[in-house]
């Protein structure tokens, strides 16, 4: 799995004109879902994201996570992110997880996170074309990639 994580003072993702979901101060979580990724990738990534210390202290140094700061998530499926462009201008995609694999994965993310951060998690809906809004806190983004943890 890979996640592209963004602090964010507030986000949120519409379907045919109508929000879907939305945040306030918290994470904007893009997931992308390849066939080789499974419930261990799942728990590893979840308990990684509500634990990340990005936001910051008293002290305005990144000390506090999602947890500390009783911060929202928003998480997103972009299966985009195994984009392959080693060869030519189109992107190939053929890393990414057809739906048979990628919505259970894609819905036991978000569950296991809800769990993480005992609290609702917001979410785009697989598939559907969405259109995210956001505003980058920092800017603060981050790239996390399960296949690094061992």
């Amino acid at each position: 799995m890979i996640a592209v994580v963004q602090r964010v003072k507030e986000s949120s993702v519409s379907i045919e004109g109508e929000i879907k979901s939305a945040i306030g101060q918290g994470l904007m979580i893009l997931l992308g879902i390849e066939e080789a990724d499974g419930p261990d990738d799942i728990e590893w990534l979840s308990r990684k994201i509500a634990n990340m210390r990005i936001f910051d202290d008293e002290e305005g140094v990144m000390n506090k996570s999602l947890l500390d700061i009783e911060g929202e998530a928003l998480v997103i499926s972009q299966f985009t992110l195994h984009a392959s462009t080693k060869k030519g201008n189109r992107p190939s995609y053929i890393k990414a997880a057809k739906p048979d694999i990628a919505i259970p994965l894609y819905e036991g993310f978000k569950q296991q996170l809800a769990n993480d951060l005992s609290k609702d998690v917001g979410s785009g809906e697989f598939g559907a074309d969405m259109k995210v809004s956001l505003i980058n806190d920092g800017p603060v983004t981050i790239i996390i990639d399960t296949k690094d943890k061992k």
